[in-house]
């Protein structure tokens, strides 16, 4: 069921500790069991597993469950042994676990949505399951009475989500590339903002509390982070991956991001550095350099008896240009460029060297990553994707992170 990969000399990357296989279709989430030794994971077979490490050193399910649908995310409070596993029916069944972990029993199910559940967070503090679906909402329902207490519709997919539990904010990303904020009340709910700077479907967002940040991640392969506690609308836009990003956590600690995408790629950005903000691309209908005409400029071309260029931007001013002026590329990490991209001429020549240093470290998850979560307290981080492995890794000199 479960092989075990003996550890290694602690690199810059992370360590394989183990690869949990045993799954017969994609492995939609996995949660690391704080303060055990164990995993539980959610899969589209139908089948909810808590795994228990042995002391052979390998995974065994102790707990193997099957529902009636395919289980696409799930919400585990460990404190109360709550899980909430959200169907592809629409469906938010929620079970109760034992102490050993060894037995779960059934508690609920809410009526949530028509159509596949996305993400859900469940919150102790206010007794409700807040969820997103396909049917282009999100709802809350009560857990003490099983009632629907609220649902706001959407014009695309809700994808995935995120709960302030203090504020009752809820922030609602979709496949347009809007996140959504919306305060939540019994019975009813106002929308605070719309979030727009996405080119993609919205893949996976992180909330954290504290500094009040969020941080999200969609298939035009970027990560965005959003100061919402600073009420400036201040942006800092990263760009590292090759594909689409399904994964993010932060940590407060030493102030760095994880972000992980579709491909396997993962990302430590070291958020604790200066960065600037991208510049807005400029309109124009003509080069802002050489101000030849571009290809939609009709009179200007038909004035000068040129042709039209194709127009490009420059990451790093922002300005509008022909290919020609901009023939250069570039890293430039403290806009969030941690690969080359293309810059007008002018700009490439103020950047120096220092200037190219990045402020993020790459790394490969070896398999395709739909999901992870951490425990920063133990240094380990589990994922899980559509090839139906779980990884556990060893990330306590993993980059920069030193976890204690």
């Amino acid at each position: 069921m479960a092989a075990e990969i003996h550890s290694r000399p602690q690199t810059a990357r992370p360590i394989l500790l183990n690869k949990i296989e045993g799954h017969s279709d994609t492995v939609n989430k996995a949660v690391l069991i704080p303060k055990e030794d164990g995993v539980i994971t959610v899969s589209e077979d139908r089948t909810i597993r808590v795994w228990l490490k042995r002391d052979s050193g390998q995974y065994w399910p102790s707990i193997y469950h099957t529902v009636s649908s395919p289980c696409s995310c799930m919400s585990y409070h460990h404190d109360s042994r709550r899980i909430f596993i959200g169907q592809d029916n629409g469906a938010v069944v929620e079970f109760l676990i034992s102490e050993d972990f060894n037995k779960m029993n059934h508690v609920k199910t809410y009526p949530a949505h028509q159509n596949r559940v996305s993400d859900m967070v469940f919150s102790l503090e206010s007794e409700w399951v807040v969820s997103t679906g396909h049917d282009k909402s999100v709802s809350w329902m009560c857990t003490q009475s099983g009632s629907m207490l609220g649902r706001h519709y959407f014009t695309a997919w809700a994808s995935c989500l995120q709960y302030d539990h203090e504020t009752q904010h809820a922030f609602v990303g979709d496949y347009s590339g809007q996140i959504t904020l919306l305060k939540l009340e019994r019975q009813t709910y106002s929308t605070i903002t719309t979030l727009k700077g996405h080119e993609g479907s919205i893949g996976t967002l992180w909330w954290d509390p504290v500094q009040r940040l969020l941080f999200s991640g969609a298939s035009d392969h970027s990560v965005i982070m959003w100061d919402i506690g600073g009420r400036k609308g201040r942006t800092l836009l990263l760009q590292g991956h090759h594909e689409r990003v399904q994964a993010l956590r932060y940590l407060q600690l030493t102030r760095q991001l994880l972000s992980c995408s579709a491909d396997g790629g993962i990302a430590v950005w070291n958020m604790d550095a200066q960065r600037e903000e991208a510049p807005q691309w400029l309109d124009s209908d003509s080069c802002q350099k050489c101000e030849q005409p571009f290809f939609w400029n009709i009179k200007q071309m038909w004035d000068t008896k040129t042709l039209g260029l194709r127009q490009h931007h420059c990451r790093k001013c922002g300005q509008a240009v022909c290919g020609k002026c901009s023939s250069k590329r570039s890293t430039y990490p403290i806009m969030g460029f941690e690969f080359p991209v293309r810059v007008c001429d002018a700009c490439f020549d103020t950047i120096k060297e220092e200037d190219r240093t990045a402020l993020a470290t790459f790394h490969e998850g070896k398999h395709n990553i739909a999901h992870m979560d951490m425990d920063p307290s133990r240094g380990l981080m589990v994922t899980c994707g559509s090839d139906r492995i779980v990884k556990v890794n060893n990330i306590q000199k993993f980059g920069k992170i030193l976890l204690t």
